[in-house]
């Protein structure tokens, strides 16, 4: 399972991140929240619901 974070950085528009924010709010999350969420979500489509055994096998490179 997850044992570390790591941080990922990213740029987006202003206005994009000011409307993101808000949407979050509405919906009780944080916006770190969220993003974690598509991550998670992204990577369940791409590799199906047994994703998880692919990637925590071993640890990500430092």
């Amino acid at each position: 399972m997850e044992h570390r974070t790591a941080r990922l950085t990213l740029l987006i528009d202003p206005n994009k991140k000011t409307m993101f924010e808000k949407l979050c709010a509405d919906e009780d999350v944080t916006p770190s929240q969220m993003v974690r969420k598509m991550i998670r979500e992204f990577i369940e489509q791409q590799l199906g619901p047994d994703w998880r055994d692919e990637v925590f096998k071993e640890d990500p490179p430092h």
